[in-house]
Order: structure tokens, then sequence, then C-alpha cells
């Protein structure tokens, strides 16, 4: 049977004390990865560390880092590449709250841009010398359906999540000749506290019980139900592994169904 083994390799995986980062921090442990988690609560990170340690063999550490803030990206980053060398990154980040595209304002749109695209960016460009060392490298974004289809009432979401996906497909376009690919998971519907906000969000403004909207959520999800973050997690660590060596510059949809080909 053919397994997917991370031994040898180091992940550092952004967002990783909850929801889908946490999990891919999980599977890519269980898969022998060394991982290095990056979030901005120290003592969750601590946490987290004790549960991957009972996980596979692999050695794993953390770096701190406050998402808001790109200088403090940066030093985290620059942190893991000098000290861990990791040759996988995870881009991980909770998305920018709900609302219309057109009843956003500028600052919005600009704080939502430093949080994704330049903090993606960071992190790559600090990690992406030592994947040319080695010749071998992944970078993989956790970004949203509405790379594909706009989803409603997440404007500023749809208009940055779609700049981070063809800033990836550039990225992936120039590294592939140095053994980098570049990829994106764009899960659906998720069990985490996102979607929780999201569907208490929903039911504010419709005036309506969370029960109904979440009914009204399945009801457009051809498999019947939300997505797991160790869905997401596993899928990760195929695009990870050496068996998706030949997947690069794609978006891979983790929704059950429920976006349309287009």
């Amino acid at each position: 049977m053919i397994g997917i083994d991370l031994k040898n390799k180091t992940a550092l995986v952004c967002g990783s004390t909850a929801g889908i980062g946490k999990a891919i921090a999980e599977n890519m442990a269980r898969a022998g990865a060394n991982i290095i988690l990056c979030a901005r609560n120290e003592e969750k990170l601590k946490k987290q560390i004790k549960i991957l340690e009972k996980l596979g063999e692999g050695v794993h550490h953390y770096v701190v880092a406050n998402f808001e803030d790109n200088v403090s990206v940066s030093a985290a980053a620059i942190l893991a590449a000098d000290q861990y060398k990791p040759n996988i990154l995870v881009n991980n980040t909770g998305g920018p709250p709900p609302g219309k595209a057109h009843e956003a304002n500028s600052i919005q749109y600009v704080e939502a841009f430093k949080l994704h695209l330049i903090n993606n960016h960071i992190l790559a460009t600090a990690l992406i010398p030592t994947m040319k060392k080695q010749k071998w490298g992944r970078i993989i974004n956790i970004i949203s359906t509405s790379v594909k289809v706009p989803l409603d009432n997440l404007g500023v979401s749809n208009t940055i999540r779609g700049a981070v996906g063809n800033w990836s497909k550039t990225m992936a376009n120039e590294l592939a000749q140095f053994g980098i690919t570049v990829n994106n998971i764009l899960p659906g519907a998720t069990a985490t506290e996102r979607l929780t906000a999201i569907i208490e969000n929903k039911s504010i403004k419709a005036n309506v019980s969370t029960k109904e909207i979440e009914q009204e959520m399945l009801e457009e999800i051809p498999a019947g139900r939300f997505g797991l973050p160790d869905e997401v997690g596993t899928t990760a660590c195929f695009l990870a592994s050496d068996l998706a060596a030949y997947i690069n510059g794609t978006n891979v949809v983790v929704d059950g169904g429920r976006t349309p080909v287009l």
C-alpha cells in the first residue's frame, strides 16, 4: 500500500493551534515530519507541542508570531529559517470578518491584504533559499473555495483570497525549476470556529436561528455534511509528499462537492 511519508522533512505550519492548521500539523506529525508550529499564543503552542510529541517520531518546535503585525511574522520566519531549515511551508490564517464588498472601507482591504498575501510572501521568501539549496520544497496555501466562486457576504475575503490564488500560481511557475511546488487547498464549509462565527453572523443578519442557517448551508453541499479539519489535513500531507511531486500551481477543492465546475 502506498503511504504518505514525511520523515526527514520539516514543516512550518501557520495558525497551528486550532482548526485546520492544528489538523495539518498533527497529520504531518503522524506522517513523520518535524513540525514548527506558528501562532500568537505561546501557551497554546506549548500545549500543542506536547500533543505532537505523542503522534510521531519527529522533533517539534514553535515560533511566536502575531499575524496582524508583518514585522512579527518576519521575525518568526527568519528565526524558523535560520534555526530549523523548514522545507515545507503551510500558509494558513483566519479569514477577514464577514460583510459585503461595497460596504467595506479601504482600511479593511489593506489590512486583509497584509494579513494574507503579504504574510504569505514574507514566510515564503524566508524559506525559499533553504528549499532551493535542498532542491526540494513545498508551499501549501490554505485559501477558500471563493478563489473559484465568490461567497455571499464575504466581500473582503473573496477579494483577498483571489489575490493570494494568483500570487500562488505565479510563484509555482517561477519555482518549479528548483524542485519546489506551490499549491492551494480550498476548503469548503469546515467545522471550525470560523464556520461557527459565519453561521452566527448570518443568523443575526437574517433574524433566524443558527439551526436554520446551518440547514440552508448543508443543503448546498452534495455530501450533506460539513467538512472535518482532518480531511484538509490529510490533503495537505499528500501535497507535501513526494507522491505529489508533479502537482504544481493548482487548486485542490475540499468541499464535499459544493463548488460548481466553471
